[in-house]
């Protein structure tokens, strides 16, 4: 048995019956990390190796499971993207503002996780800083690699996450998605990754970057995992004022597509889009008409507006989330002789260049002079783009399209060029302003051996008739 093969039901499974332990699972990990850590071209997953207390936790589910009071994921290790509060250790955000900074109480998700299921944390991942880019090159802890290609990005602000999953040193991982930073990651790395209904998995503990969009999610090897994990960290929080007030549900799967109305959106075949993508996709659609699937094409008419729409509304909420980063409460301090030197130097050494430039934009067309002509008139198309969903899901059940327009791509290739980074979010950044569940799960490879994802988008709250689409897909692809 190799235990860096086994999925999280696997793992349960053999755990439950003794047939390894948690100390075991988490040793074999800890030494992948390691082994992979030293190599000459590192994945370099994560920020934080936390050995010591991931064999801490192995222990106590050891005892769970003992003395019969496990749950499926008690003793199952995860990594945590370094955005997500874990009491006692470091939450940076892979940022030298905060790279001292010690959390002082669990993320919710996390505590549902780790104290409540039992699950073994291995780390904290890297991640674009403050999760504002689409390549997890603008860490201030070096980069991460594609594990399909180490001189490729993983894709971002997730990219930490996907890595470690796609790279076997994590079984799953939890990531966070405010325009598609766990989706496209996952396409890239040939894993799952899921953004919820915003509002379904508490945001309390996840550090802000744009508050009306973020979500945490998972990142899974295969759909059954993901599932297990959206079921574990869902369900309402009092401490979270967007938390949708609804009960907990538990998701299971049904791989049924027959019947199915599924839409195209013809606005996602635009220049740009790979021609291996797009070969790939249309192969999928193929094969969901051969299984009773009936396709149709759809419009979502204002599409092409989704990324100026959303780098005015993301930016101007990280402007305002990122204000407290001032040198006096928390993180990283310039030293300083006056007050407004302080505010001046703690910022200009402590944040990176991608984050200043999005502080900047939010603050722009937050001004007086701009607010009506930008942001406001972002927020009224942020409505069209939501209404031309609306409409879609009269006519289908489920939006199907590429994750991304293009394969993993290489290492600086982007880095210099913000529009063509920002690009890489076209298909997944609608779905965060409208509030709707997405999935992206693999869909083959590419001549060179990249993976292709594919991407499908439900309405509200449709998390379990998602995961079943996905489930069918997963099968047949």
């Amino acid at each position: 048995m190799n235990i860096l093969d086994l999925s999280i039901k696997e793992l349960s499974v053999a755990l439950s019956k003794k047939e390894v332990s948690s100390v075991e699972i988490t040793k074999a990990y800890l030494e992948a990390i390691e082994r992979d850590e030293k190599s000459s071209k590192p994945i370099h997953a994560y920020t934080q190796i936390l050995s010591d207390y991931a064999l801490e936790l192995a222990r106590k589910a050891d005892e769970r499971i003992k003395n019969g009071s496990n749950t499926l994921l008690t003793g199952v290790p995860i990594a945590l993207k370094d955005n997500l509060n874990l009491k006692g250790f470091p939450t940076t955000c892979s940022s030298k503002i905060l790279e001292n900074y010690i959390a002082t109480y669990n993320a919710t998700a996390v505590e549902k996780l780790v104290n409540e299921e039992g699950m073994v944390v291995l780390g904290k991942t890297n991640m674009d800083e403050f999760a504002m880019g689409s390549s997890t090159e603008t860490s201030y802890f070096g980069i991460t690699r594609n594990p399909y290609d180490r001189e490729r990005i993983p894709g971002g602000s997730s990219g930490g996450s996907a890595a470690a999953v796609a790279g076997k040193l994590a079984p799953a991982a939890l990531g966070s998605d405010t325009g598609g930073s766990i989706r496209q990651p996952a396409s890239l790395c040939g894993v799952v990754g899921f953004k919820p209904t915003y509002g379904l998995v508490s945001r309390y503990g996840l550090v802000a970057f744009a508050s009306s969009l973020d979500q945490i999610g998972p990142i899974a090897r295969n759909v059954e995992d993901t599932s297990i994990l959206l079921t574990a960290i869902s369900g309402h929080d009092p401490k979270d004022s967007t938390s949708l007030t609804i009960e907990a549900k538990k998701y299971t799967l049904n791989p049924e597509i027959k019947g199915i109305k599924i839409g195209i959106p013809k606005e996602f075949f635009i220049s740009g889009l790979d021609k291996e993508v797009e070969e790939n996709f249309k192969l999928v659609i193929k094969k969901l008409e051969a299984n009773g699937a009936k396709i149709e094409e759809i419009n979502l008419p204002h599409t092409e507006y989704a990324v100026p729409t959303y780098y005015i509304v993301a930016t101007a909420e990280a402007s305002s989330n990122l204000e407290r980063y001032d040198g006096i409460k928390y993180g990283y301090r310039a030293n300083s002789k006056t007050l407004s030197e302080l505010y001046k130097k703690t910022r200009s050494e402590g944040f990176g260049p991608e984050v200043k430039r999005r502080i900047m934009l939010g603050t722009y067309v937050l001004s007086a002079g701009y607010y009506d002509a930008y942001y406001l008139k972002a927020l009224k198309v942020r409505s069209l783009i939501k209404s031309d969903f609306d409409k879609a899901f009269v006519k289908v059940d489920f939006i199907l399209g590429p994750t991304s327009p293009t394969p993993a791509f290489k290492i600086g290739e982007r880095i210099d060029d913000p529009i063509a980074m920002y690009l890489s979010d076209i298909y997944t950044i609608s779905s965060n302003l409208a509030g709707l569940p997405a999935i992206s799960i693999p869909a083959g490879f590419s001549k060179n051996g990249l993976p292709f994802g594919i991407q499908i988008i439900g309405k509200l709250l449709d998390e379990q008739e998602i995961l079943n689409l996905a489930y069918g897909i997963e099968k047949i692809v």
